[in-house]
């Protein structure tokens, strides 16, 4: 932190790492996306990971449904405004914008990517490739993260395990709710997940480059103004 600026959402230690991983699930994204381009059936991965998780019964149902609906509009607003909430009291305002930044790109992205996929599901017409449930869950537990790593000053290993483990367990959870639904095949569940993971640090690398702008121009005025 320099000149009692406000510290970055993306810790210099994560950035090399953040990048890499990005470039990584954008490429997963873009395979997966080609491979089921225009599908209506599942593949021979979703068929078999498909059989053991759909249908479930109670009380597993019901809790498949509470997670869904974390998803739902009601539901991630309702997250939106807590984390949002929480960045705030914790007097992290850059951490607040990239929940709001990075949870809406990330789910910009994947309804924008459901539309070029042409992926559908149950023969209605429903896009699924993407899932934008699995995207917006995992894009929030990669901000909160990143949040608890700049808190609790972990280098680079420990703070990327805690948001690769945080991503994992968001992604999974979500994900396993949605294959349960029957709403999205495991490779819908598996781009989503990719997809917060491509699009969320290059977002936080966004807002702490635009928020660290205002505190360098007046210097560079000063810098000019000297003889």
């Amino acid at each position: 932190m320099r000149g009692g600026a406000a510290p970055a959402v993306l810790p210099p230690s994560l950035r090399g790492w953040a990048g890499l991983t990005s470039a990584l699930a954008a490429l997963v994204v873009v395979v997966l996306g080609v491979l089921y381009a225009g599908d209506s059936e599942p593949g021979r991965v979703d068929a078999r990971i498909g059989a053991a998780a759909d249908g479930v019964g109670p009380p597993w149902r019901d809790i498949a449904l509470a997670t869904d609906f974390l998803g739902e509009p009601g539901g991630a607003a309702t997250l939106v405004i807590a984390t949002v909430t929480g960045c705030l009291l914790l007097r992290r305002p850059r951490a607040a914008v990239l929940v709001v930044a990075g949870a809406g790109t990330t789910v910009g992205t994947a309804t924008l990517l459901k539309h070029l996929a042409g992926r559908t599901i149950h023969g209605d017409g429903n896009l699924s490739y993407p899932s934008g449930h699995t995207a917006f869950l995992t894009a929030l537990a990669l901000v909160v993260a990143l949040l608890a790593t700049d808190r609790l000053g972990l280098g680079r290993t420990a703070g990327a395990s805690l948001v690769l483990a945080a991503a994992l367990v968001a992604g999974a959870a979500m994900g396993w709710a949605q294959v349960a639904l029957g709403a999205h095949y495991p490779t819908d569940v598996l781009g989503g997940w990719c997809t917060a993971l491509a699009v969320t640090p290059p977002t936080a690398w966004l807002v702490d480059r635009t928020a660290d702008r205002p505190a360098a121009r007046p210097a560079d005025a000063v810098l000019r103004e000297r003889p």
